[in-house]
């Protein structure tokens, strides 16, 4: 995966990008990433990137020429077909379910825009997405921008060192995970449950199943909405409402 991020402010990036997960896939040749200033493609003699809306208001907002000709640079270097994505609190709210599709693109191109907005000719004419993190503002798309990625990366084949850790990952199999454990077993009197520590590979199954049911229905009773239940399930679910 190559990933192309236009922003006005890439030093933003680069702890991000140097630490943790995000530079050990990057160093295991798993995706490589591309940080364009953006005003660098100003046609504007002081390299301007935004003006006045048209019919007046506050603030301003980013023009498309600078936009338009970082995207057919970068898009012309690869010669691929990537996902633009704009990010954008009108965007669709993201999930995880967003992040295994975009994972399995080759190439993703990330705008990160300040300021008041963007000219709408850049969401008609250029984005194939629109994300939002969520339903507040930030003074930039950057931060948002950073988020996607390290949830896209992630899931990158052989990107985690245990191959099983993204498809256990909450949202993932559609419930919130269940509880985890470590050593000690014993620490200052609060005790690992005894099933963890059985061995009994099928009862300790059962018991993740029963508490990510469980964990979701106290704290995200949405996801149960729209999530197929067995009739095992089911009658696990409907013993924990009634405790």
């Amino acid at each position: 995966m190559h990933i192309d991020i236009l922003t006005l402010f890439p030093e933003m990036f680069s702890g991000v990008f140097q630490s943790s997960i995000l530079n050990k896939a990057r160093e295991k040749g798993k995706y490589s990433y591309n940080l364009v200033d953006f005003r660098e493609y100003s046609d504007s003699k002081h390299a301007k990137v935004d003006d006045y809306p048209y019919g007046g208001g506050a603030g301003m907002v980013l023009q498309p020429q600078p936009i338009f000709d970082a995207i057919e640079a970068v898009v012309n270097v690869k010669a691929t077909k990537p996902r633009i994505i704009l990010m954008c609190p009108q965007g669709e709210p993201y999930s995880q379910q967003k992040a295994e599709e975009l994972a399995k693109e080759e190439h993703l191109v990330f705008i990160c825009g300040h300021y008041e907005g963007y000219d709408e000719r850049i969401r008609e004419h250029l984005v194939t997405d629109e994300i939002s993190i969520g339903d507040y503002v930030l003074t930039g798309g950057e931060l948002g921008a950073m988020v996607v990625v390290d949830s896209v990366v992630r899931l990158l084949p052989d990107v985690l060192g245990n191959d099983q850790s993204a498809p256990m990952d909450s949202f993932s199999t559609g419930l919130l995970e269940h509880p985890h454990y470590t050593r000690p077993a014993d620490f200052r009197g609060m005790k690992v449950p005894e099933v963890l520590l059985s061995g009994d590979h099928a009862k300790i199954e059962a018991w993740r199943r029963k508490q990510s049911l469980k964990r979701t229905y106290e704290r995200r009773k949405d996801l149960l909405e729209n999530f197929s239940l067995t009739t095992e399930e089911q009658q696990i679910l409907d013993d924990i409402k009634k405790q």
